[in-house]
């Protein structure tokens, strides 16, 4: 221990005292916000961001972090590594009071749009959940057209205030001495950009042929089904709304696996079975559809004491199984972190590490084993065998999709007033994803997903996620565990450490080596 080490054990007891209400509070009305879409949440939503953001602004308690950091004179590695993350949360904050107050207010006037806006289509206005069921049953093209045109008429409504936001995220970024709010971002995330980018093009390069293969295949099967060309499919002849999952299959259909389980008891059970017990967060949860709630799903942490949450809008379905396991996968990681680590380290080591274990549990809707003996459905090899490639078709997808997303959001931050941001949106959709453009289309499609909006600089995370589950997979793997013993490994490697340490130590330390592409590659581009 320095002389330093008191000095800093003091000033966190106290920053902690004021910051742990202010935490709870955030998060509670930014729940009841989500399941309300209350004017009254969404206001004490943004109050108390607001009231968390103007703490982290304290210009003196900011120098006095870094104080403690320069030349190394704390020398407990826990108050280290909570002095590192608190040094994020004041970098992105030494700002005017009015411009925190600007920026989170415009936050919640997007949430407000997303939370109740629902789409007109056949005279009606239908939820997400509803349109979905237009795309993945209707089979005229003209019908499915007008319900895709109708999943996007938010992009109008979203699009002006979200640029406004990036600019002024960006001019908030720039007064910090970062190049933009992208940059700044990626930084306090202890990401290095040219390293990120580099794997990713990386990975585009290994995935390009197989993708290209794959993808001709899917073309030939959407022009069977909807009896027209494949050069005439289109972005409305998926089965979602932005060409990131894979279509169903005509050879087999997972949906009747799930349609007559009960998913709350399925859930129970399964992570039960492998140690890692979820009764006391789905008794929390908000699991199904109703007017006013968010249409999306995810995971919350109330109060890093145990309040762990899940919000669905759940459905007899494949995906919403699939769905719902990812989220209990974020909830799991949460609720296993040690108590007894200090509050600011009671939390994932990074976003894409907690990614990776929802990815991990979400993959199983398309594992034959799992559905074999988990789900209790019998398959011949035929349906092993589809089963297999719809996992495949479905994981290169999904990643190809990611690809737009993080090379979209870099170049709307590096230039928000660019005169063809929606030409830009369809480009990176047909080099990455292949699927060709609307024609005659310019309208602002890109706003229409949530992301950009309400968590912005956060989609790299699920691509690196899902190469990190595969290493994960690998390492159970290889370290001989059945299902029982799933739950202890990824408690004792993953969710013990908390945030004490760097993500990119973390990885090295669960799996024995630093994150990397390759095991993605093996499992589901290589081979057939």
């Amino acid at each position: 221990m320095t002389t330093t080490d008191p000095e800093a054990r003091a000033f966190l007891a106290a920053h902690e005292k004021k910051i742990r209400p202010l935490f709870r509070a955030s998060n509670l009305a930014a729940w009841e916000a989500a399941t309300t879409g209350s004017e009254d949440a969404l206001r004490r939503s943004a109050d108390a961001r607001t009231a968390v953001k103007r703490i982290y602004a304290d210009g003196k308690e900011f120098e006095l972090v870094r104080s403690f950091l320069a030349k190394n004179k704390v020398g407990d590695p826990l108050l280290r590594r909570q002095l590192v993350v608190l040094d994020h949360a004041y970098t992105a904050n030494q700002l005017p009071p009015d411009t925190i107050a600007d920026l989170t207010r415009r936050e919640c006037d997007l949430e407000r749009i997303f939370y109740n806006f629902r789409a007109s289509y056949g005279g009606k206005e239908l939820s997400n959940n509803q349109l979905r069921e237009v795309l993945e049953k209707e089979t005229d093209s003209r019908r499915r057209q007008r319900a895709w045109e109708a999943s996007k008429s938010i992009g109008p409504l979203i699009a002006d205030p979200l640029l406004e936001l990036v600019r002024r995220r960006n001019a908030a970024a720039r007064d910090l001495g970062f190049e933009d709010y992208y940059s700044m971002e990626l930084q306090l995330q202890e990401i290095e950009e040219g390293e990120l980018f580099g794997l990713l093009e990386d990975f585009h390069t290994r995935s390009e042929a197989v993708f290209r293969d794959v993808r001709g295949q899917l073309d030939e099967r959407l022009a069977e089904r909807f009896a027209i060309e494949p050069a005439d499919v289109r972005p409305w002849h998926w089965d979602d709304f932005f060409g990131q999952e894979a279509p169903s299959s005509n050879e087999l259909d997972l949906d009747p696996l799930f349609e007559s389980l009960d998913f709350e008891q399925f859930a129970r059970e399964y992570f039960a079975s492998v140690g890692l017990p979820v009764e006391d967060v789905l008794e929390r949860s908000d699991l199904y559809e109703r007017e006013g709630k968010d249409q999306h799903a995810f995971c919350t942490d109330i109060d890093r004491e145990g309040d762990v949450r899940t919000l669905c809008n759940l459905r007899p379905n494949e995906r919403w199984m699939r769905t719902l396991l990812h989220e209990l996968g974020h909830a799991v990681y949460d609720k296993f972190i040690p108590r007894d680590l200090p509050f600011l380290l009671r939390s994932p080591a990074h976003t894409l590490a907690t990614e990776s274990i929802a990815m991990y549990f979400g993959r199983r809707t398309r594992d034959p084993a799992w559905l074999q003996q988990t789900v209790g459905r019998e398959l011949t090899a035929e349906q092993e065998q589809e089963v297999h490639a719809q996992q495949r078709l479905s994981m290169l997808v999904a990643a190809r999709w990611m690809l737009v997303m993080v090379h979209f959001e870099r170049a709307l931050y590096a230039d928000p007033d660019r005169a063809n941001l929606n030409k830009l949106w369809w480009d990176l959709v047909e080099r990455y994803q292949l699927i060709q453009r609307p024609d005659d289309r310019d309208q602002p499609d890109w706003a229409t997903k949530l992301h950009l909006s309400l968590a912005p600089v956060y989609y790299h995370n699920y691509l690196l996620g899902e190469l990190m589950a595969s290493q994960l997979t690998h390492a159970l793997t290889a370290n001989g565990e059945s299902t029982p013993g799933i739950g202890e490994f990824l408690r004792q490697r993953i969710f013990a450490r908390g945030a004490t340490l760097p993500w990119n130590d973390l990885v090295r330390e669960a799996t024995g080596e630093a994150l990397s592409g390759r095991y993605f590659v093996d499992q589901f581009v290589g081979g057939a």
